[in-house]
């Protein structure tokens, strides 16, 4: 005990604790630069509320809490770096460096993942794109900035980063080999959400197979997609690398295409029935006459002269589609009933010469001979 109370002595007539006013010093520094940038943040804040967009309301928050960490750690390890210097005499504060050098580079790290956060936050609320792509590229930036901050961490540390990624390589090579598939369904799901070929809630499918449904989730190994009865459907990204993919959901109208066939007799009716139905399409508020619109004769059927409507709603609602077409077609039996004609039925028309019929009906005549007994 007498030899730590001499050992404190001597230390303190050494040093004359001339060092005290230094550490005061860089701390006073500190808090002063800790308040001016608080007042300055909250200008800048103050600021940014004032415009319209709303990319400069993510930027002070995301680097105020972590420079302000910064202004105290930096000066901090400072500080500490004289009162080692000071009390514990030759001592290597190398590490002290090194410590400075990782508390940078862990700031900088903070505010990217404090950035990336606050800017899917803001996508996510603007509901301009699909939240699944939204959080699939704020999870990729992220796991991006984590591992150039954990090689620059490394770097620091004195670790080979050129040989770890040696390393790294052939190990991927490797797993690569191992998990194919698993990779072809994670590379899948990268290029649908660069390609963008759908999102979810749009309703897709397939010519080449038999997938069709609306899509509930793109995931990174698979997208889930629930069928018209309710069944959901898990189908690896890697199928729709191979396969045509159809999004009826992006179409811009719907198509009415339907043949009518009148009878025979009412020939001399066509002309004036193609006319009104033609015109009451154009008149029509749902039909979209800025696309095709063609209501033609168009052959000689086994039992009625047809004619085709070619159309497009305005709508591409499937409900409403088919509310739409129900009045058309209810509309052009009206005009065809409105011309005294009619919708030809599957019917067959039997024709006899008269003269074959004539001796058909005397050959049924009995002789004399026979009419006598």
């Amino acid at each position: 005990m007498q030899s730590l109370l001499q050992w404190w002595q001597s230390l303190h007539e050494a040093a004359a604790w001339e060092w005290i006013s230094d550490v005061v010093t860089l701390t006073g520094i500190s808090a002063i630069a800790w308040t001016v940038w608080h007042v300055l943040v909250g200008r800048l804040k103050a600021l940014a509320e004032k415009t319209i967009t709303r990319w400069d309301d993510i930027l002070w928050p995301a680097i105020d809490t972590p420079l302000s960490v910064l202004i105290w750690l930096w000066p901090a390890s400072h500080s500490l770096e004289i009162v080692i210097d000071n009390t514990l005499g030759n001592v290597s504060l190398s590490w002290l460096t090194l410590v400075q050098d990782l508390v940078v580079i862990w700031v900088i790290i903070w505010v990217l993942l404090r950035l990336v956060n606050s800017g899917e936050q803001v996508m996510i609320e603007a509901s301009k794109r699909d939240h699944t792509t939204i959080n699939t590229l704020g999870n990729v930036l992220r796991a991006l900035f984590v591992c150039a901050g954990a090689l620059s961490l490394l770097k620091s540390l004195g670790v080979s980063v050129s040989g770890l990624l040696t390393v790294g390589g052939v190990g991927g090579l490797i797993v690569g080999f191992a998990a194919k598939d698993l990779l072809s369904n994670f590379f899948g799901g990268v290029m649908i959400y660069f390609d963008r070929p759908f999102k979810v809630g749009d309703w897709v499918r397939s010519p080449d197979r038999n997938i069709e449904g609306t899509v509930e989730k793109i995931g990174i190994r698979m997208t889930v997609l629930r069928t018209f009865d309710l069944r959901p459907l898990y189908v690896p990204n890697s199928v729709f690398s191979n396969v045509v993919v159809e999004n009826p959901s992006r179409m811009l109208n719907r198509r009415i295409y339907e043949t009518i066939g009148l009878r025979y007799q009412d020939a001399d009716k066509m002309s004036a029935v193609i006319d009104d139905v033609y015109a009451m399409l154009e008149a029509h508020p749902d039909i979209e006459t800025r696309q095709t619109l063609i209501v033609n004769f168009n052959s000689f059927g086994p039992h009625s002269l047809d004619f085709f409507i070619y159309t497009f709603t305005k709508t591409v609602n499937w409900q409403r589609y088919h509310r739409v077409k129900q009045d058309v077609l209810l509309q052009v039996i009206g005009i065809i009933h409105q011309h005294g004609a009619d919708i030809a039925l599957p019917t067959r028309t039997l024709h006899m010469d008269s003269s074959l019929m004539a001796q058909g009906a005397d050959a049924m005549v009995p002789p004399p001979e026979a009419q006598a007994r």
